[in-house]
């Protein structure tokens, strides 16, 4: 058996974090409690060092390395700077929560590592294995960042709930994945749609394993009705994790969706469009409906992603018009534009509420946001701003994504779909405009001043600042979009 060395130039960035990721374990192993920063100072260095790298290897072409399983290319690279950028954030406004709780250690920024490693190997996955790999990286990481308070029975009945759920959807995923290969006889992406291309495959049991596969992915999407965990994992988390959850693992949700249904199954989109719709259809009206009776924060923002997810999922959808392929770019990159808006705008709303959180203090319900304009007129803007975003009203970021996969959604035909989706917006713009009129409306409940660093304070407000300016010029990110599609083929 001759055993061919594979060109390690491609996942340089992968190895770099790998690294670094055992150099953070023995360097806090050393180091011991007193010097904590390390490990964090460190974590930032390996994200700043990693982002480097991407940019510097990324020169437009397509690459295939570790037997095909793993590939390099526009898409995996736009989507990898976007995010090492968020897991960059978290770190900086989940910094102070987790320290005053006395959960800054080098075990969580281990995972967050451990999870960023994981996310990046899903990205640039080509292989069923390779995919497989990158996604338990992930969500065993992600596992033990939910219980990393031990202590507290909330957090630990979530990492069951979350382990539990996760361990089915991996099983369906993986049974799924069992009977593709029966069908094709390969497990290489490109090589499951070239026997699709040339009707190779036994077409009963590879719609079956499709079947199976898009339940495992909509279960990492928290969609509709795989979405069970999304309200506990949130509200049962420690805050600065469910920031984590609820920001960068979506960006890897999405390559994964893109990986499976477009590079390996898009012979198959007649299928995984309609299943697609179904879900998207559910989440849209359950996340919206669901968010109203809400009075935690934490749990309005969970069905609010469902809804979310649910809209990115119609991008997906819209793609392929009996047929013809011509509405991919268009529809894909408007998906992909939808889930990095969210993740700034996740970012920003769950940033809210790590600042206003304290020692011994959870500011997770809305009845803490009453009065915030009183408190802190910046801050009520900017959160004010954030909650426009998410309920896509003009002219912030969020606006111009639903509009960009509405778009898409029209021109694939859906007309009423694109309405539904709209009535349902409406709907859902109830439960973001509470949130401002608890700030400005009402008398505050707690009249105790915000203490923060200026770090987060600063981030903060250019993530809020971001989320209205980029709505300006939304054209130039449906350029990168569609780019990180054409780009190197």
């Amino acid at each position: 058996m001759n055993f061919t060395i594979p060109d390690l130039y491609p996942a340089s960035a992968e190895i770099f974090v790998l690294i670094m990721a055992c150099v953070v374990l023995l360097v806090d192993l050393v180091a011991g409690k007193s010097r904590r920063w390390m490990a964090y100072f460190l974590t930032q260095l390996t994200l700043i060092g990693a982002f480097a790298i991407t940019l510097f290897t990324m020169d437009g072409r397509t690459v295939l390395t570790f037997a095909n399983g793993f590939i390099d290319d526009t898409f995996s690279d736009i989507l990898k700077l976007v995010l090492y950028f968020s897991v960059a954030v978290v770190l900086i406004y989940g910094r102070s929560y987790m320290a005053e709780r006395r959960l800054e250690n080098g075990e969580f920024y281990l995972l967050v590592l451990f999870a960023t490693l994981g996310m990046m190997v899903l990205i640039s996955a080509s292989h069923f294995l390779t995919l497989y790999l990158g996604l338990e990286l992930m969500s065993l990481s992600l596992y033990a960042m939910v219980a990393i308070n031990r202590d507290s029975a909330v957090c630990t009945e979530a990492a069951m709930k979350y382990f539990v759920l996760g361990a089915l959807a991996s099983g369906l995923l993986l049974y799924g994945i069992s009977m593709i290969y029966g069908a094709t006889g390969t497990l290489e992406l490109p090589g499951v749609r070239q026997a699709l291309y040339f009707n190779s495959a036994n077409s009963k049991v590879l719609v079956f394993g499709l079947v199976f596969v898009v339940a495992g992915l909509a279960f990492k999407l928290g969609v509709v009705p795989f979405h069970m965990w999304i309200p506990d994992v949130y509200q049962g988390a420690p805050t600065a994790v469910t920031l984590f959850i609820g920001s960068a693992p979506k960006l890897a949700a999405f390559a994964m969706a893109i990986r499976l249904l477009v590079m390996g199954l898009f012979e198959l989109a007649e299928q995984w469009q309609t299943m697609l719709m179904l879900l998207a259809v559910l989440s849209i009206a359950l996340g919206n409906l669901a968010a109203i009776a809400q009075s935690n924060l934490k749990r309005m923002l969970a069905y609010s992603a469902i809804s979310h997810m649910g809209f990115m999922l119609l991008g997906v959808l819209s793609g392929v018009v009996a047929g013809d392929p011509r509405y991919a770019v268009p529809a894909y990159s408007s998906a992909m534009f939808y889930a990095v808006s969210y993740v700034l705008m996740s970012l920003g709303a769950f940033g809210m509420i790590l600042l206003l959180s304290r020692a011994g203090f959870e500011a997770e319900n809305l009845e803490d946001f009453k009065g915030l304009n009183k408190r802190s007129p910046w801050f009520a803007f900017v959160m004010m701003i954030l909650m426009f975003s998410m309920a896509g009203i003009p002219f912030f970021v969020g606006f111009f994504a639903k509009f960009a996969v509405l778009q898409a959604v029209v021109a694939a035909g859906h007309i009423w779909l694109a309405v539904f989706a709209v009535v349902l917006s409406l709907v859902g713009a109830f439960y973001y405009l509470r949130v401002v009129k608890l700030m400005y409306f009402d008398p505050p409940a707690d009249t105790t001043p915000i203490r923060a660093p200026f770090d987060m304070r600063l981030l903060l407000s250019a993530n809020g600042l971001a989320v209205a300016l980029l709505g300006a010029m939304p054209q130039a990110i449906l350029d990168y979009c569609a780019y990180a599609f054409i780009g190197g083929r």
